[in-house]
């Protein structure tokens, strides 16, 4: 059996504020339908991926930033922040973990810089929406078998 993830609800406080943001992140708007109730939903996808994303009125209970974790996977860290940053992303630095695993929560464990012989996987820079929904990039060069 094949399980794909398809969208990841995002929630957000000013639908017209969080669309413009991701669409300037180069994000292709899917859809932006609205009931006469207040309802909305609002569909876009980062380029390449296979999973959108979704936010609006009336679509969850989540508060207003509360999504954290969100993972962006690139081909080229140093890349890609740069042009989240000419796209208006506020991106923090890029680091890698002190124990080359995985990253600690928060900033524990930061180290500045690229993951040593900048190792797929081990490169990280994070950045949040207008509304605080964090978002991680993670360099992956080499997939693991079976991914």
């Amino acid at each position: 059996m094949d399980v794909k993830l398809e969208v990841v609800v995002v929630p957000v406080a000013d639908v017209d504020r969080a669309k413009d943001f991701y669409k300037a992140l180069g994000w292709r708007e899917d859809a932006d339908f609205a009931a006469g109730d207040g309802f909305r939903v609002v569909q876009v996808t980062p380029p390449g991926s296979g999973c959108s994303v979704i936010f609006g009125s009336g679509i969850t209970s989540a508060a207003p930033g509360s999504m954290q974790g969100l993972y962006l996977i690139v081909d080229d860290i140093e890349a890609a922040r740069s042009e989240l940053i000419d796209r208006g992303a506020d991106v923090g630095e890029v680091f890698h973990d002190e124990g080359g695993v995985w990253h600690h929560a928060g900033t524990a464990g930061r180290v500045s810089g690229p993951a040593p012989d900048r190792k797929s996987y081990g490169s990280f820079a994070s950045f949040s929406d207008p509304d605080g929904n964090g978002w991680m990039l993670q360099e992956v060069t080499t997939r693991l078998p079976g991914r």
